[in-house]
């Protein structure tokens, strides 16, 4: 029962294809940002620019393959090691370049 005023709880069930939306968006909005991160990185430092870029399109690959695996947990897991090791490929990619780069004589 509500009170006078209030809206019932929505069905969850409801929300599901709005889940999957924003997901999708998420994975392509990490993608973009690998690709902008490379492309800054690329300007100074060409391999670590094309290793940057080339996790940018794989982890965006990785969404794009979702559909084709099933559902079950052990997939899951899987999935989410790959994601990780690219996320994690980026990161000491971008902190070897940071630590490594030579400042800019003006």
């Amino acid at each position: 029962m509500t009170a006078a005023g209030e809206q019932p709880d929505p069905d969850p069930e409801a929300d599901r294809g709005l889940a999957r939306e924003r997901t999708d968006l998420a994975w392509t909005r990490t993608a973009i940002s690998f690709a902008a991160a490379g492309a800054a990185i690329l300007k100074t430092h060409l391999i670590p620019g094309l290793i940057v870029l080339a996790l940018g399109l794989a982890t965006w690959g990785l969404r794009r393959l979702f559909p084709a695996f099933g559902a079950d947990e052990q997939s899951r897991q899987h999935r989410l090691l790959l994601v990780t090791i690219c996320v994690t490929a980026v990161g000491v990619v971008a902190l070897v370049v940071a630590l490594t780069a030579r400042p800019a004589a003006h």
